[in-house]
């Protein structure tokens, strides 16, 4: 995903999206796995980088007109 890419979303694709990725967000966060390390160490990757995108998209000022993803 290193490769950004502009998308013309309006406020409500937006917050569609910010909201999709809540849920994801939280299934990431209860979902039951193995307490290893290694494991943690993948969730909190994951968790983190969903909440990057979240505010990336919801905190973006020209939200109305485009989004890097």
């Amino acid at each position: 995903m290193s490769d950004p890419q502009k998308l013309n979303l309006t406020t409500e694709e937006c917050d569609v999206l910010v909201k999709g990725l809540r849920y994801v967000r939280r299934s990431i966060m209860l979902d039951i796995r193995d307490p290893t390390p290694e494991d943690d160490q993948v969730r909190s990757l994951l968790i983190s980088e969903i909440q990057n995108l979240m505010n990336r998209l919801g905190n973006s000022p020209q939200r109305n007109v485009t989004a890097d993803v």
